[in-house]
């Protein structure tokens, strides 16, 4: 039996009892099966001319929820979009070895701040340094986990603007049109700044080794042989305008493991789905049981309260203001600054194939219309949250 319209929800409520699972993860997922049921509760629609009535459940407004992206996603991104600087901007990404993962499923909240902090202080040391280029940089990352698979593939996506205030403050130093830092350079002194916070984290106790590192010398062999590695830092060409900068933002800041879009079916034998190959850029389908499937999602449920998106440098929160403002002046005054047009709302709303999911309007719409005759609705209930009846069909959302 299959299902007209596959969702990750779904999957959840088929297969989860299938599935033993941790406290965290299994709170996840009983908030992802119950968005937009009658367990969340919800509220009674009208239309006013046509009296048609629409009930909409409330959302669980979980960040892991394919669902609920959509709008929280627009309302970041509106928060932004005074923030990007008139230059190019770079993507830098920082993977975290695959040696090191399964260190990091056991201790995910060490070893992502972990990766954040090196990664941040890799590129504001190389910024600062005169034979690179010598100023003080902003830029923001954004942590993701996983693969096209699902698989579990930590790394951080930076977005960086070409270049920085000199180390007096007094002007902007602009990078090379193309090139910002040597992307050699960056993987030697991201290596060598996380393995050696890594053995501190290891010698103070603040993370649990796995068994098969916790014998005498195990260890120290995998630093050693770390240190030998080859580690990955992709810095990318920038992007070609404020607008595409604006472009990615709105792709990639809240999306989550799997979106609803991706899926093809979900049957007795399992869950389907597109997948996109990183080394191709070709899609291919997926399969794997409800469990498996599962259980990669879950390697993809981030610690409660941990922050997937951070700020840096002259983009860090406080007076970020003012120093963006000074940073425009010294832009525009030294002619750095990229002729564009202001960007227009559709552009900033742009996502992959199969990477959105239709939100629902009560949450973006203070006057959603009827889908009968386009009149305006209006709520003339509140109804309760209710777990009597099984949460196995969601209701449709009222059209804005």
């Amino acid at each position: 039996m299959s299902v007209s319209r596959p969702s990750v929800a779904e999957v959840i409520r088929r297969f989860a009892p299938e599935v033993a699972l941790g406290a965290r993860a299994t709170l996840v997922l009983d908030r992802l099966r119950d968005c937009r049921t009658a367990a969340l509760g919800g509220h009674r629609w009208r239309c006013e001319p046509c009296g048609h009535d629409r009930i909409a459940y409330n959302s669980c407004r979980d960040r892991h929820c394919p669902g609920c992206q959509g709008t929280q996603s627009r309302a970041w991104l509106d928060d932004r979009l005074d923030e990007v600087l008139p230059v190019p901007h770079f993507h830098a990404v920082f993977t975290l070895p695959g040696e090191l993962r399964p260190l990091a499923l056991g201790n995910p909240r060490a070893l992502y701040n972990l990766l954040f902090t090196s990664a941040a202080e890799t590129l504001r040391t190389i910024a600062r340094d005169q034979k690179h280029l010598g100023a003080k940089i902003g830029f923001f990352g954004i942590l993701h986990t996983w693969g096209g698979s699902l698989a579990y593939h930590p790394h951080v996506h930076f977005v960086v603007p070409g270049g920085g205030l000199s180390l007096d403050g007094e002007r902007w130093v602009a990078s090379r049109p193309r090139f910002l830092f040597s992307q050699r350079v960056l993987a030697l002194l991201f290596r060598r700044l996380f393995l050696a916070a890594l053995r501190l984290l290891a010698e103070s106790g603040e993370i649990d080794l796995p068994p098969e590192l916790r014998g005498p010398g195990r260890f120290d062999r995998l630093l050693g042989a770390l240190r030998r590695k080859k580690w990955v830092v992709d810095l990318r060409e920038p992007f070609s305008s404020p607008e595409r900068v604006l472009e990615y933002l709105a792709r990639y800041t809240h999306r989550v493991a799997i979106a609803n879009g991706r899926l093809r079916r979900i049957d007795d034998d399992g869950v389907l789905f597109d997948a996109k190959d990183s080394r191709t850029g070709t899609v291919r389908p997926v399969r794997l049981t409800g469990a498996e499937f599962l259980r990669r999602f879950a390697m993809h449920i981030l610690p409660r309260r941990f922050v997937r998106i951070r700020y840096y440098g002259l983009l860090a929160h406080r007076d970020r203001g003012k120093r963006l403002e000074r940073c425009r002046h010294l832009i525009e005054e030294g002619g750095h600054a990229v002729a564009a047009a202001a960007p227009s709302a559709p552009a900033t709303t742009t996502a992959p194939p199969g990477e959105t999911d239709e939100s629902d309007p009560i949450a973006v719409a203070d006057s959603p219309r009827c889908p009968q005759c386009r009149g305006p609705m209006v709520r003339v209930a509140e109804i309760a949250r209710s777990r009597l009846e099984a949460p196995s069909v969601r209701a449709p959302p009222v059209i804005a």
